[in-house]
């Protein structure tokens, strides 16, 4: 049966990232039997332009009607001085709400071919594998808030099954890793994470062959720099999980590696964390990788092609130890090549 796959090039790089991956997603599921069709729509800077609102009903309906949905970046200088309910970002925000996304994985893997691109020390770097699950529509980005006169409030509240069901995903998750779950909130400070990690407690207690941990978020954000190896899973709420994978994005030595996948109640979203990258658009520099990645991570996730998915990681690896770089990564002793060349050395190895 086909599968139908929706593309969402989005602004800036994201058509460049977006072309290399699908071809990538193309060639792999040929390799491996699968039937994917592809349709493009618009959502961002590029639909506002366009239609003249960043996430198009055309665009949502597609969406929800899909097996996945691949998107590449959204927004840029282009479209900073637009009303607030117009932003390009919105359109990621509207995505979410509408595909009911309520949990975003981001791996954060280290190459052993990268080590010596990362700020820390390579003993320190070496093998760090986290995956990083942050509950994604609730919290204080989603509560009451408000400003009257010098005054202004954000409410973060969270309820029992929204962290029962993040931290069931983040549980599910460790089982195929190493078992270990890491729940990170400021119980010592706030109600809502007092909340938080007692229920955290109570679904962890569910899975056998998981140990959880509870660490408060200053502590973990200064763990993640003195000792990342010790990491397995992390699960948090929308606002320290925003923080914290920013910070563990830093540790791999470019942002343009790392993959991310929302998923929930509807069709899951993949993409890569980083942004719409305008000043180098259209120049063919782009790292195509956490695209390329996202693209295995909708294979597993979406489409229970864990095989195919798992071509598409060791592609890249093998790509990676032969010493080939795009532009985030080049130094004296690697090869440099273009968006569209790393697409087609990572493909060759499929």
């Amino acid at each position: 049966m086909s599968k139908h796959i929706v593309v969402i090039p989005g602004d800036g790089i994201g058509t460049e990232i977006t072309a290399v991956a699908q071809d990538i997603l193309a060639i792999t599921a040929k390799k491996s039997g699968l039937n994917l069709n592809f349709e493009v729509y618009s959502a961002g800077g590029a639909a506002l332009d366009k239609y003249g609102e960043p996430l198009p009903e055309s665009t949502v309906k597609a969406a929800k009607t899909a097996d996945a949905v691949l998107l590449g970046a959204v927004g840029g200088p282009k479209w900073d001085q637009v009303e607030p309910k117009l932003r390009p970002e919105q359109a990621i925000l509207g995505l979410r709400k509408a595909l009911g996304l309520y949990a975003n994985l981001r791996p954060i893997r280290v190459f052993d071919t990268l080590v010596d691109y990362s700020p820390l020390k390579p003993e320190k770097i070496k093998g760090v594998d986290i995956l990083i699950v942050r509950e994604l529509n609730g919290g204080i980005y989603y509560g009451e808030k408000g400003q009257e006169g010098d005054r202004a409030w954000d409410v973060e509240n969270y309820s029992v099954p929204e962290v029962q069901r993040i931290v069931r995903i983040a549980c599910q998750a460790a089982k195929q890793r190493r078992g270990k779950v890491t729940s990170v909130d400021k119980a010592n400070v706030l109600f809502t994470s007092r909340l938080w990690r007692k229920t955290a407690g109570e679904v962890a207690a569910e899975f056998d062959g998981i140990t959880l941990d509870h660490m408060y978020v200053d502590n973990c954000a200064m763990q993640m720099v003195l000792a990342p190896q010790n990491f397995d899973v992390i699960v948090t709420g929308n606002l320290f999980g925003d923080i914290l994978s920013d910070e563990a994005a830093v540790l791999t030595g470019s942002i343009g590696m790392l993959p991310s996948a929302s998923l929930g109640d509807g069709t899951g979203l993949y993409e890569p964390i980083h942004g719409s990258a305008p000043d180098i658009a259209g120049q063919g520099i782009a790292n195509p990788v956490g695209t390329i990645l996202s693209a295995a991570m909708l294979l597993r996730h979406s489409l229970a092609a864990d095989e195919a998915a798992a071509t598409i990681e060791k592609a890249v690896a093998d790509v990676l130890a032969e010493g080939y770089r795009c532009a985030d990564l080049y130094k004296a002793g690697t090869t440099k090549v273009s968006t569209a060349e790393m697409g087609k050395l990572i493909a060759a190895k499929i």
